[in-house]
């Protein structure tokens, strides 16, 4: 995206009012409102709890290299994704995976090779990097605020019509910011209607929310410093990527063979829904040590990791989505977007998070 608008993007009329706008969550539909609104010639200021914009499209750094430790891949369907991709075609690479499916716990293959039925893309040098470009406008303008979690919303006390939030940033360090026309949430499905109901606003739009189904998910990184491309063959398995049946896993992916990512071995594991969900509570160090056993099974890579570090997502997958691109109470100035809202794919993050801006537009 750039600071010009798309002709396709252009639904504001040229006399519409500037109005003050506040995004909460800064993933790819949270971005992907936020900049559509700026670049309409609203002010929007976002917050992010976490120390950098991605959400899902995230990359974990280590002393071995990165690892996309929430999405692994997008496709594109969406025309106005596809275009929003082209205008930094440098970040986006196709990731020819060699990907096979996995048939028992054995790690037997149902097949060699399992050609995707589309193309399979990937931001680089991290899955992080094409947020992170998007939100790089809003950062220079001082208007997305970073470590900053939203606490409650309620009405501005000096302009009863409008919304102030209240919010805790690093060291529990407490503020209010105020004189927001509208709010946005693009936070998954469970948060926002936690903030909704601790605001004790919006109950039509907390009743819709809740709705919707999200799973969890144990992810698991892995890195063998003594395999590296192309100087040493592959440690374990010839394919890239598994979709399993293991009890325990439901995905794999060497890290290491995706466009532009150093040559160390590493893998991401995602544990299945099922399994995560039955152990989303346990220690750190349990669910690691089963996670690493079964990827042994799966592998047959039985070398040591070096690193090996798990992260929980507890709001990872949507099993049950709200059916509809976004959610605006244009009377209250009150909405919400997400992946969550169409399905599990990250376009449908970004195009939630257009549409849900066309509807303040």
């Amino acid at each position: 995206m750039t600071n010009k608008l798309s002709p396709a993007h252009t639904h504001s009329p040229a006399h519409a009012p500037s109005r003050h706008i506040a995004v909460i969550g800064a993933g790819i539909a949270g971005m992907a409102c936020a900049r559509t609104l700026a670049q309409a010639g609203h002010t929007v200021t976002v917050f992010e709890k976490s120390r950098g914009a991605g959400g899902r499209m995230c990359t974990r750094s280590s002393e071995f290299g990165s690892f996309d430790h929430g999405a692994q891949y997008f496709t594109v369907r969406d025309k106005r994704f596809e275009t929003a991709l082209s205008i930094n075609p440098e970040l986006v690479r196709r990731w020819s995976a060699n990907t096979v499916r996995i048939l028992d716990e054995a790690g037997r293959v149902v097949a060699s090779s399992l050609p995707p039925k589309e193309a399979h893309w990937v931001a680089t040098p991290g899955m992080n990097a094409l947020v992170r470009q998007w939100a790089q406008p809003l950062i220079a303008d001082g208007q997305l605020h970073f470590e900053t979690q939203v606490t409650r919303i309620q009405n501005d006390l000096l302009s009863p019509k409008r919304w102030q939030l209240q919010t805790e940033g690093p060291g529990a360090t407490t503020s209010v910011h105020s004189g927001f026309d509208g709010v946005i949430l693009a936070v998954p499905s469970v948060q926002a209607q936690a903030l909704l109901l601790s605001s004790q606003i919006a109950k039509t739009l907390m009743g819709e929310i809740s709705k919707v189904s999200v799973a969890p998910c144990w992810t698991l990184m892995l890195a063998f410093p003594q395999a590296a491309q192309p100087t040493l063959a592959y440690l374990g398995p010839q394919w890239n990527a598994a979709r399993s049946t293991h009890h325990r896993i439901a995905w794999l992916a060497r890290e290491s063979s995706k466009p532009g990512r150093g040559p160390i071995e590493r893998w991401t594991v995602q544990a299945s829904p099922e399994w995560s969900e039955r152990h989303l509570e346990d220690d750190a160090e349990r669910v690691k040590a089963k996670l690493l056993k079964a990827f042994t099974e799966i592998t047959g890579i039985r070398a040591e990791p070096p690193f090996a570090e798990v992260h929980r997502w507890r709001y990872a997958q949507t099993t049950k989505p709200l059916g509809k691109s976004h959610l605006w109470d244009a009377k209250l100035g009150i909405g919400a977007c997400g992946d969550w809202c169409l399905g599990h794919r990250l376009e449908d993050g970004f195009v939630s998070g257009l549409e849900l801006a066309l509807a303040v537009l």
